[in-house]
């Protein structure tokens, strides 16, 4: 990778080796009080830990991470504490465990734990850090579709520069320590300034690498990790970008037959015509964008985003009807994002730290004529170049190669038709973490597992072993149940999405 200004003098001179698990020497302990004004969930409270910036150096430049504790109503149930992560990376998480509350969790988990929550490092509270995106760029760091060689040229030219003002911004000092492997560091400061020999853990999404870093650099101090929703053994990495087009095609059945079997939206009575009818969309848009400006990149990102959740299935219906029609698409649901520029440039600090990219602009190239032969409705954007390409400074020690040393405590809970983190990185970390790891599928559609979802098999695989630690004995494939509400849906609770 190029390196830049500051920064690359000081990446230059980094060790690229792991460092081991250090963080036992806690500062002390924590004293709770009021959350911050912006944290309004209810039944919280919030303190903070100064941990290490670079855990190389554990006496030198320090910064401060959030923390927050929904505590457990019934003292003599506790078992210890439940530290959450929501995913991204770049989710906050100071008001997860009362969002959890809010999803439905059991009270039998609520009671078995003090559930803590955090903002990673670089989020949030967390001495956040920024890229000073302007707002035409805040949409997403998931690549457009690249429908020519050329396209993948001009993305390049793109985040060359959004690499450039990472670099050249405020937080600049922080690039090459804000990873995966430091956020489970802080983790385990946290667990130790909290007095706890032990801690238990759940993360979706993302947050089930960092859950699984976490647990392999500290294998001794895993009580119970849940790891929902499932990303590769690398992470968000190159390769667990391009999975973003298997997830895709994994789930868009999903939406063909909702679509197919409501023929008011007129997209096409059969599965087969309704997929037949986003090439058809695709195509136009490319050649003739919408009245606002939708042409058939965006189109596919659209389309992309909503296939998280059944509950957005209906709006992207909406949008294709009205793509279709010559009408402008609604606004979707969900409202704006806060701090969008934090999420999205703590992303990019974490994805480019954790990994060193490829460069050259061929390779992408390359890869992204493969996927769009093999995976032909998304490949093209999920193999298109990120900002890491051209980060401003090389990862500092090589990523954590999740292994299968320690005890047997880790259940994943994953959805058979996951587009963001499909089935295909899950059975990947499922082999890397061997005999610590059980796996636990739904026959069900959608980011997010645990209570996200509406699989009972699935959801009391998971609180059973939150709340007794017995786990199945074997992989466990739950069985696709009737259609009902997900508690997400009631709630309004959706893990972090990259979008």
């Amino acid at each position: 990778m190029r390196r830049t200004s500051l920064v690359a003098a000081v990446a230059v001179v980094v060790a690229a080796v792991v460092v081991p698990g250090v963080a036992e020497a806690a500062p002390g302990g924590l004293v709770w009080g009021a959350c911050p004004a912006d944290v309004t969930a209810p039944g919280l409270e919030c303190s903070a830990l100064d941990v290490p910036l670079d855990y190389r150096k554990p006496d030198g430049t320090r910064i401060e991470v959030a923390i927050s504790r929904l505590k457990s109503a019934n003292p003599a149930a506790r078992r210890g504490v439940l530290l959450t992560n929501p995913g991204g990376p770049g989710g906050p998480g100071l008001e997860l465990p009362a969002q959890l509350k809010l999803l439905g969790w059991p009270q039998s988990v609520l009671d078995t734990y003090d559930v803590i929550g955090f903002d990673p490092r670089g989020v949030g509270h967390s001495a956040p850090v920024t890229c000073d995106l302007a707002p035409a760029q805040q949409r997403s760091n998931v690549p457009p579709y690249a429908l020519n060689p050329a396209d993948v040229a001009a993305r390049a030219e793109y985040v060359k520069g959004v690499a450039h003002q990472c670099g050249a911004s405020r937080t600049a000092w922080m690039l090459p320590y804000v990873t995966t492997a430091n956020t489970a560091r802080d983790m385990d400061r946290i667990r130790a300034a909290l007095g706890e020999r032990k801690l238990s853990y759940y993360g979706v999404s993302y947050g089930s690498y960092l859950g699984a870093v976490y647990t392999t650099l500290f294998p001794q101090r895993s009580d119970r990790i849940v790891l929902d929703s499932n990303t590769g053994p690398g992470g968000l990495d190159i390769t667990g970008s391009r999975m973003f087009a298997q997830g895709f095609d994994d789930r868009f059945p999903d939406f063909a037959g909702f679509a197919a079997a409501h023929p008011e939206y007129g997209l096409g009575t059969t599965p087969a015509a309704v997929k037949a009818k986003y090439f058809d969309l695709a195509a136009r848009l490319d050649a003739q964008p919408n009245s606002q400006g939708i042409d058939g990149k965006l189109f596919r990102q659209v389309t992309f985003g909503m296939l998280y959740y059944d509950a957005t299935l209906p709006y992207l219906a909406t949008a294709w009807h009205a793509l279709d029609t010559g009408q402008p698409i609604p606004p979707p649901p969900g409202g704006t994002i806060p701090n969008v520029e934090n999420l999205l440039s703590s992303q990019l600090y974490v994805v480019c730290g954790d990994s060193d990219w490829p460069e050259s602009v061929r390779t992408y190239q390359r890869n992204v004529a493969i996927d769009r032969f093999r995976h032909p409705m998304f490949g093209a954007a999920a193999a298109n170049v990120w900002a890491c390409a051209y980060w401003p400074a090389e990862p500092v020690e090589p990523p954590v190669r999740i292994g299968d040393r320690g005890p047997s405590d880790v259940l994943m809970v994953q959805n058979l038709r996951d587009p963001a983190t499909p089935l295909t990185g899950a059975l990947r970390l499922r082999q890397a973490l061997g005999d610590r790891a059980r796996l636990v599928t739904a026959d069900q559609g959608g980011h997010g597992t645990y209570m996200f979802g509406a699989n009972s098999c699935a959801n009391n695989a998971a609180t059973a072993f939150l709340t007794s630690g017995v786990r199945p004995a074997r992989d466990l494939a739950c069985a696709a149940e009737p259609a009902r509400q997900a508690p997400a849906v009631a709630a309004g609770v959706l893990p972090v999405r990259l979008f």
